[in-house]
């Protein structure tokens, strides 16, 4: 049986892959970097720093650390800009994590930074409804390698040992990506996977080896995730 649903951040519970995107390539334009849309997505599941990198690696340049922070924060500004006036979260996927904080434990695995992720949660009044959070950390490697997940499974069995409840096993665990990076790294943990399709095609997440794909995340509640999963 499912006990527990982590699941990722951009792209799953606030739709703005596209949105980041815009603010990168506005940020990066500025150092004479060009990032297509394909550059963009093959890079989903890098951290900030990371993705800093990898840009700067594609023009055979290498970036100092200073440049890379500067550069994230100014991309941090932007994206927060965007989102002002228009908070890309449906009303559906806020009800569907509010039903499901009532029948499991609920976690964040993002490769986001903390701060970012806190903003987000706090405009759509949800931060209440996660105990587990695993955001950007520099020991932490990117997805699609299986740390985060790993990590998100450690932080969550720590907090049940002090409740005294028995641990969650990896296979009760349903994780939701909208990248195959994030299927995989879930895969990896040994997770049952959702595939959200906000931002790449059902064929790219079932060839991840998603479980299930779905459009739209807002469709779903606990009945369906017991019917499928349990």
């Amino acid at each position: 049986m499912i006990e527990a649903i982590f699941f990722d951040f951009n792209g799953v519970i606030i739709d703005d892959e596209r949105i980041h995107l815009k603010a990168y390539r506005e940020v990066l334009s500025g150092e004479d970097l060009t990032l297509t849309d394909e550059d963009y997505f093959a890079s989903l599941g890098m951290d900030d720093s990371a993705f800093v990198r990898a840009a700067y690696a594609r023009a055979g340049r290498d970036v100092p650390d200073e440049t890379m922070r500067a550069l994230i924060k100014r991309e941090h500004e932007l994206h927060r800009e965007f989102i002002k006036d228009d908070l890309p979260i449906s009303s559906g996927v806020v009800a569907f994590i509010k039903e499901a904080a009532r029948h499991y434990e609920l976690g964040i695995v993002s490769m986001a930074e903390r701060e970012e992720v806190d903003h987000v949660l706090d405009l759509a009044h949800l931060p209440a409804q996660f105990s587990v959070f695993v955001t950007a950390n520099a020991g932490l490697k990117h997805k699609p390698a299986p740390d985060c997940y790993q990590r998100a499974l450690e932080l969550l069995n720590q907090q049940r040992r002090g409740e005294r409840e028995l641990p969650v096993l990896s296979h009760e665990c349903l994780v939701i990506e909208d990248s195959p990076p994030g299927i995989e790294a879930a895969r990896a943990a040994g997770m049952r996977t959702i595939g959200v399709t906000n931002t790449v095609s059902a064929t790219e997440l079932r060839k991840a080896q998603a479980d299930i794909v779905t459009r739209n995340l807002a469709d779903w509640n606990i009945d369906a995730v017991h019917h499928l999963f349990d």
